[in-house]
């Protein structure tokens, strides 16, 4: 049986390593399928080398940051020619999460998956625009 797809989050200073520990502590998992990265210390051609080393041969998801910058345009020359490789971009906590727990499905779907996942954990509201939001800011 297959272990699943792989996730490297790519992302600056240490953003990578903190969604990571979110993403454990929330789920109750030691999960190893998902590793952090950062570029922190690392050139264009280093962060290359890193992802390349850190992803192996499975199936993998490369979750940046940004849709743009440093991760994910090392993200995106390493997927250009390495097979069962997809580019996540905007991670968030909703994603990673939902990611644990749905990496046996097929990549595509998966992704597809991720995506609505992430879109539907930005939610808002602003008091002005809803009456009564916080009746405790009322009182004061």
């Amino acid at each position: 049986m297959s272990e699943g797809v792989r996730g490297l989050i790519i992302a600056h200073s240490s953003l990578a390593a903190g969604l990571v520990a979110a993403v454990r502590q929330i789920a109750g998992l030691e999960e190893t399928a998902l590793q952090p990265l950062t570029n922190e210390g690392r050139g264009p051609e280093g962060l290359v080398e890193a992802i390349r080393s850190a992803v192996g041969d499975a199936p993998v998801i490369l979750f940046t940051d940004l849709g743009s910058g440093s991760c994910a345009f090392a993200a995106r020359r390493v997927a250009i020619d390495r097979p069962n490789t997809a580019i996540v971009s905007g991670a968030n906590l909703p994603v990673l999460l939902d990611f644990v727990f749905h990496r046996e499905l097929p990549l595509p779907e998966l992704v597809g998956r991720l995506i609505e996942k992430g879109r539907a954990g930005i939610t808002g509201t602003c008091t002005e625009d809803v009456p009564n939001a916080d009746r405790a800011l009322s009182r004061g």
